[in-house]
C-alpha cells in the first residue's frame, strides 16, 4: 500500500485539483486565528510576543491555500519555523513561538494529498530541515527526537495513502463509464443498421415503381427521410459515445419486450418478481429499449443480492408519447443492500441514462427496501 501510494505521489504531475476554498478552511483559519491572539496575549512565558504572534497569524491565513498551492504554503509555515528556531539558537533562546503552531502538521498531508511529485520532494527537504533544526533548538533525547519525527511525518504518509485510493477511485469510474459508453455504441450500431437497410430496400423498391406507381415511389421517399432522419439523430449519439479503440459488436440487443424472460428467469430461493407493462411502450428507439432492459437487469441484481429478507421485487415500466419510466422497488430491510452510492453499478447505470437524455435516480424506500428509478425520453435525445 505505502509502495503504491509513493508511486502514485512520483507517477502524477498533479493530483484532481480540490476546490479553492471549502468552508472548513475558513472555519479552521478563524478558529487558529483566534487561538493564537488569546495565547499571545493570555500566555505569560512567550519569547519575543509580538514576533511569535505575527509569525503565527502568517501561518495561519496561509492555511487557506494548502490545497492549491500546498508546496508553497509548507515553504511559507515551515521558512518561519526555521526562522524562529535559528533566532532561538543563535539567541541562546527555547521555545521560541506560540504552542499553536502546531497546527503546521496539517501541511505534511496537504503536501502528500494534492502536490505533484516534485512539489512533494521539495516539501518534504524542508520538512527535515525544520525538524532537524527544531530538534536541536529543544532536544530532549533521541526518544523525543524520534517521537517528533514520526508526529510531523505520519500525515504525510496519512495524505499519500488517501491521494492513492482517490486516484485508484476516479480511474475504476471512469474505466465505467467508458465501458458504458461502448456498450451504448455497440446497441446503436444495431439501430443505425436497422434504419440503413430499411433505407436501401425502400431504395429499390421505389426505383422497381418509379415508372408505374409515381405514388408508391412517393411513399417510398417518404420512409427513406424517416429513417435518414432517425439515423442520423442515432450516429450524433453514437459518434458522441464510441471510443475510438473500440469496435462495434453486431449480437442482436435486447429491449423492453425482453423483460418478461428475464423475470422468468429470477426463480429459485431468491426473492419473486413481478413484472408490470403498462402504457405506450411500442415503437422504441432500440438504444432507450436497451438502456430500459440493461437498467432493469443491474437494479434486479443488486436487489436479489444485497436485499436482505426481500421476498419481492416490483418492477413497473410505464410509457407515454415523450417518456418511458422505469420504477424498480424491493421489500428489503431498510438500508440493507450494498447500495454503495459510489458502486460501479450505480455509476454505469447513471452514464447510460444520461447517455440518452434522461435521469437515474436510487435509494431507500419511503418505508423499507430499495427504489431505482430511470427516466428515458422514448427518443433516446433529449437534452
Amino acid at each position: 500500500m505505502v509502495k503504491n501510494a509513493v508511486r502514485a505521489l512520483l507517477a502524477e504531475p498533479r493530483a484532481p485539483q480540490p476546490p479553492r476554498r471549502v468552508w472548513r478552511d475558513w472555519a479552521l483559519v478563524a478558529v487558529l486565528g483566534l487561538t493564537a491572539l488569546l495565547e499571545g496575549v493570555l500566555r505569560e512565558d512567550v519569547v519575543w510576543r509580538p514576533v511569535a504572534v505575527v509569525a503565527a497569524l502568517v501561518v495561519v491565513v496561509a492555511l487557506l491555500w494548502r490545497r492549491t498551492h500546498p508546496l508553497a504554503v509548507v515553504g511559507v509555515a515551515f521558512g518561519i519555523a526555521i526562522a524562529l528556531a535559528i533566532a532561538g539558537l543563535v539567541g541562546d533562546v527555547t521555545s521560541v513561538g506560540l504552542y499553536m503552531m502546531v497546527a503546521v502538521v496539517l501541511l505534511p498531508y496537504s503536501l502528500a494529498r494534492w502536490g505533484s511529485g516534485r512539489e512533494v520532494a521539495a516539501g518534504l527537504a524542508i520538512l527535515l530541515v525544520a525538524l532537524v533544526l527544531g530538534t536541536a533548538a529543544e532536544y530532549e533525547g533521541i526518544g523525543s527526537a524520534l517521537a517528533g519525527g514520526v508526529f510531523l511525518l505520519s500525515p504525510a504518509a496519512f495524505g499519500a495513502a488517501v491521494r492513492y485510493w482517490a486516484t485508484s477511485r476516479l480511474r475504476e469510474l471512469d474505466k465505467m463509464r467508458l465501458w458504458e459508453r461502448a456498450q451504448l455504441a455497440r446497441e446503436l450500431h444495431d439501430t443505425v443498421a436497422h434504419h440503413v437497410s430499411a433505407i436501401a430496400i425502400r431504395a429499390q423498391a421505389g426505383r422497381v415503381v418509379a415508372a408505374s406507381h409515381p405514388e408508391a415511389a412517393m411513399d417510398a421517399l417518404a420512409v427513406i427521410e424517416v429513417e435518414a432522419s432517425r439515423t442520423l439523430a442515432e450516429m450524433r449519439l453514437m459518434v458522441g459515445s464510441l471510443r475510438a479503440d473500440e469496435s462495434a459488436a453486431l449480437a442482436p440487443q435486447q429491449g423492453v419486450a425482453d423483460l418478461e424472460q428475464l423475470v422468468a428467469s429470477t426463480v429459485g430461493d431468491r426473492p419473486r418478481v413481478e413484472l408490470e407493462l403498462s402504457g405506450d411502450l411500442a415503437g422504441l428507439v432500440p438504444a432507450v429499449g436497451a438502456a430500459i432492459y440493461r437498467i432493469a437487469q443491474e437494479s434486479i441484481t443488486n436487489a436479489v443480492r444485497h436485499a436482505r429478507h426481500a421476498t419481492r421485487i416490483d418492477v413497473r415500466v410505464v410509457g407515454d408519447t415523450k417518456w418511458i419510466r422505469l420504477t424498480v422497488v424491493d421489500d428489503g430491510d431498510v438500508g440493507s443492500a450494498g447500495r454503495n452510492p459510489l458502486g460501479y453499478g450505480l455509476v454505469g447505470m447513471t452514464e447510460r441514462a444520461a447517455l440518452l437524455g434522461g435521469s437515474f435516480t436510487a435509494g431507500p424506500g419511503p418505508d423499507r427496501g430499495w427504489t431505482v428509478e430511470a427516466v428515458l425520453p422514448r427518443t433516446g435525445l433529449a437534452r
